[in-house]
């Protein structure tokens, strides 16, 4: 008779097949962007001290991110970290009440996205020229 009640659920969960909303995506954004900020601190530390240290550390910084690779990868990280930066706020705003209804969570969602790509390009942009 209890096996009646109990739902059949699915077997496997295939996360590709799911069709988030926007704030939903963001908010997955929000949490791989702070795992991938704080497992690259250990390198982002090193690549600041080589900066920083004596001319000869200097100079072996400049080699490493000379690299297009390596370039990549600070691009990626700085877009990770704006875009942490700005979807935090969207929490904080979202935690005291402002903006909770649905449009205006899509918004703020759009302009989170927004806002991080145009930053990353304008600080990039600035770096490179």
């Amino acid at each position: 008779m209890a096996e009646a009640y109990i739902k059949k659920r699915p077997k496997y969960l295939d996360v590709f097949r799911i069709r988030l909303p926007l704030p939903g995506r963001l908010s997955i954004l929000h949490r791989a962007s702070g795992v991938g900020l704080f497992i690259m601190l250990g390198p982002l530390l090193w690549l600041f001290q080589a900066s920083v240290t004596s001319p000869d550390s200097f100079e072996t910084f400049r080699e490493v991110a000379a690299s297009p690779f390596v370039k990549l990868i600070l691009a990626g990280l700085t877009w990770a970290y704006l875009h942490h930066f700005c979807a935090g706020i969207r929490f904080l705003l979202l935690d005291l009440h402002i903006g909770i209804d649905l449009p205006a969570a899509r918004l703020s969602a759009w302009i989170v996205f927004a806002v991080s790509l145009i930053l990353t390009v304008v600080l990039w942009g600035t770096l490179l020229w």
